[in-house]
């Protein structure tokens, strides 16, 4: 129902909760009953002046009353309705919904918000337990001395004369991996016991350059100047953000700011905003515009400050198809390490290198958003008859522009915490749904 015909809903509403009859509320309104009782069925408009007299009767605001719940609350009621398959919710009655039950439509969003809360959880807690060294091999040490045990054990029930010597033996062997099971399950309790907050980073090379890189925005002005070398990458490093890495992500960080270097030389940051303007956020007609290549062009517009070309995201893998760069952009995730999507446009580009893709993707799950996604693969550096030609694939991600007749290609983020049921590239089964 449309909302300007809620009005009359939420006035019966509001006057029914404080217990007040029609014909009361008419006479205190100024108007006749039957006027009254149109109103409230939504038969009549309602003027202005007769708005601000029920509603100082009520005891409620005007707006309350005109505009009913708030537009974020529709919008995320809206939100929620959204990711539903098959018979969903009726999204044209969503007003009336909140309008009338806005405690019910409350809770209906407090509780899709806990959900995907819980799912964000999920895929954090499973990129943990897939990539955390320690925990791995605190696992393995355990599994090692529960099954030695184990054998150990089955070989003194099952043998019924054992040689006392050999008794002895297995008997110090159990007693031995005991006390080995118990070291490594109390190392394993105390590192759960040390990392109580389930968001907290795990402190890889990797996650410490990606954490410098977003502390910066991934901008960086020193290196935008027309001056500016490799000793600009140096001071950097010596930054008090740059001497809390380790060694192993300052590396990572120098090679990352040495790039940058040469992309903003190629690319000087005014000329390129200028070319923007004239060919607009178009990777390719600004590759060919500038005669550099599309990767470049790619890595350039996500080191563009937010402000002046909007949100962009970049995912970069190397030719095993390991994330070695992420850029997030809101809407779509990328996991931390390997294990991505395989129908992702970045994986497509490495079977046809200098051909680019752009497509409309959007991941499985809730609150998923349509994003327009450019990939292309080209050679990382010189090859050579005693070396082979190293790959790497770029992803650019851009917000959906809204284009209509390009079909969405429907993905995921990781297998491990993909929805989708029926996927001919799943290679291990979901831990939210069925398995292959």
């Amino acid at each position: 129902m449309p909302e300007r015909f809620m009005i009359g809903t939420r006035i019966r509403e509001r006057r029914v909760l404080g217990g007040i009859r029609q014909s009361d509320l008419a006479r205190q309104a100024g108007i006749s009953p039957s006027y009254l009782n149109l109103i409230e069925h939504n038969r009549r408009r309602i003027g202005g002046k007769t708005l601000l007299r029920l509603a100082e009767v009520l005891e409620v605001e005007p707006a309350l009353l005109s505009e009913g719940a708030e537009a974020t609350l529709i919008s995320a009621l809206r939100e929620a309705a959204g990711g539903r398959a098959g018979d969903g919710p009726e999204l044209s009655r969503l007003e009336e919904f909140a309008g009338r039950f806005p405690g019910w439509a409350r809770m209906l969003v407090d509780l899709h918000r806990r959900s995907e809360s819980l799912e964000r959880t999920i895929g954090t807690l499973t990129d943990r337990l897939a990539h955390d060294p320690f925990l791995a091999d605190s696992l393995h040490e355990v599994i090692s001395a529960v099954t030695a045990i184990r054998a150990t054990s089955s070989i003194l029930v099952e043998t019924r004369a054992l040689e006392p010597e050999w008794q002895a033996r297995f008997h110090r062997n159990i007693n031995e991996d005991s006390a080995r099971l118990t070291e490594g399950a109390q190392a394993l309790v105390r590192y759960l016991d040390g990392a109580p907050n389930r968001d907290a980073e795990l402190k890889s090379p990797q996650d410490e350059m990606h954490a410098f890189l977003a502390a910066h925005g991934f901008h960086f002005e020193d290196l935008e100047r027309e001056v500016a070398g490799p000793r600009d990458v140096i001071r950097l490093l010596r930054s008090e953000a740059g001497q809390a890495m380790s060694g192993a992500a300052q590396h990572l960080v120098r090679e990352v700011l040495l790039r940058y270097l040469e992309d903003a030389r190629a690319l000087p940051l005014n000329a390129f905003l200028a070319r923007i303007g004239d060919l607009g956020m178009r990777p390719d007609r600004l590759a060919e515009s500038a005669g550099v290549g599309m990767a470049q062009v790619f890595r350039r517009l996500a080191s563009l400050p937010e402000a002046a070309v909007g949100p962009v995201g970049l995912v970069i893998c190397d030719g095993s198809g390991t994330l070695i760069f992420r850029k997030p952009l809101e809407g779509f995730a990328a996991p931390r390490m390997a294990g991505a999507c395989p129908l992702w446009p970045l994986y497509q580009v490495l079977a046809q290198p200098q051909a680019p893709l752009r497509m409309r993707v959007r991941q499985a799950g809730r609150g998923a958003a349509v994003v327009e996604a450019c990939a292309v693969a080209s050679q990382a550096g010189p090859a050579g008859f005693d070396r082979p030609a190293l790959m790497q694939a770029h992803m650019l991600l851009l917000p959906d522009p809204g284009e209509n007749g390009g079909s969405i290609r429907e993905l995921g983020v990781s297998c491990r915490i993909c929805p989708l049921a029926e996927c001919r590239a799943r290679r291990e089964p979901s831990i939210i749904a069925e398995g292959f």
